[in-house]
Parts: C-alpha cells; sequence; structure tokens
C-alpha cells in the first residue's frame, strides 16, 4: 500500500487537475467550435467569451496565475467588449445572418488543420530542448511575464493595441457615415414635401 501512494503518476495514472484540464480543454474547444459555425454574431461573441474563459481556467490549472488573468482582463474584458460594440456601432443583424457563412467551409477547414499543425510542429521543435528550472522564479509569476513581455514581445504587443484602436475608430467611422446617410435621405425626403406646399 505503501508503494502504491509513492509511485510516481503515470499516463493511465491521472490526477485530478489533468483529469480537470482535459475537460476544461473539451469544453474550451467546443465552445470555440460553436464561436466558428454559428450564424449569429451576438452569439458568436457570447461563445467567444466561453472560450477565452476556459483558456483562462486553463492557465489557472497550470499554476499561471498571472497570464490567467491577463488573459480575463485583456480579451474577456476588453477585445469581446471592443467586439460587441463593433456590432452595435455598425448595426449588425441581431439575428441569425446569411452574409456570416461564404460556404468555403472545407477550405476554412483545411487552412484550420495545416495552421493548427504547423504551429504544433513548431512548438515541439522550439520547445524540444527546454528544461523548465525548478529553482528559479515561476514560469507563470509577473516578474518572469513582465521581463519576456517587455524584452523581448514589445513590437507586437504595442502592434496588438493599434490594431484594437484602429478597429474602434473604424466601427465608429462607419456608425457616422451610415447616420449621415440617413439624414441626408431624410432631408432629401423632406425638401419636396416643402416645395409642394
Amino acid at each position: 500500500m505503501t508503494l502504491a501512494a509513492t509511485a510516481p503518476q503515470g499516463f493511465l495514472s491521472p490526477t485530478g487537475v489533468e483529469i480537470a484540464f482535459v475537460l476544461v480543454g473539451i469544453a474550451t474547444l467546443g465552445a470555440a467550435l460553436i464561436t466558428v459555425t454559428t450564424k449569429q454574431l451576438v452569439h458568436a461573441a457570447l461563445w467567444l467569451v466561453v472560450a477565452l474563459g476556459g483558456l483562462a481556467v486553463e492557465y489557472l490549472l497550470l499554476t499561471a496565475e498571472f497570464i490567467a488573468w491577463v488573459q480575463v482582463l485583456i480579451y474577456v474584458g476588453s477585445v469581446v467588449v471592443l467586439l460587441l460594440f463593433g456590432l452595435m456601432l455598425t448595426k449588425a443583424p441581431i439575428g441569425r445572418s446569411p452574409d456570416a457563412d461564404s460556404g468555403n467551409r472545407w477550405v476554412a477547414l483545411a487552412v484550420a488543420t495545416a495552421s493548427a499543425g504547423a504551429l504544433v510542429w513548431v512548438v515541439v521543435d522550439a520547445f524540444r530542448t527546454q528544461w523548465i528550472d525548478l529553482d528559479g522564479a515561476a514560469q507563470g509569476s509577473t516578474e518572469v511575464t513582465g521581463t519576456i513581455l517587455f524584452r523581448h514581445w514589445v513590437l507586437p504587443f504595442e502592434a496588438l493595441s493599434v490594431l484594437l484602436l484602429a478597429a474602434l475608430v473604424g466601427a465608429i467611422v462607419l456608425s457616422r457615415k451610415n447616420g449621415e446617410n440617413g439624414d441626408n435621405e431624410t432631408a432629401g425626403s423632406a425638401t419636396p414635401d416643402k416645395e409642394q406646399r
């Protein structure tokens, strides 16, 4: 009994954290699939919240608390809110939208599969010889993440912020153009009535 208790965990005897990790991963994958297959844009944005929240839970299970809270604050709290504001400002249809499906599902599936395979291959190839320093600072800690982010990833971080700003400005410009066209049409329709009187 003592030998069984001290035996290392193997593939056939997963821990509770590993089981939770797999279950949350399956739920996250399901939410992501619904996000890209639904024809209702608002529902797609809400399912995206579920998928991004699932990723935050995965980070928590990997003991990367700082990354998990950044995921919640930036992606769930900012990006999805930005998407919903974009949907509202551009007057996107609330119900089912036939324009949400271009009919290229098989091409999209092939591209997504090829991209996922390439990403897995790059990650496996890049980290094959990497070892985690257990004596150093925790990999998910604020110190390590901040050092890596502001030393090696400053340009992509700033590019992402500019991209999000451009999306917000574009949504505002599109909504203003629609509003001005509506005002001109009402003004144009009101003018002949005055002339007839």
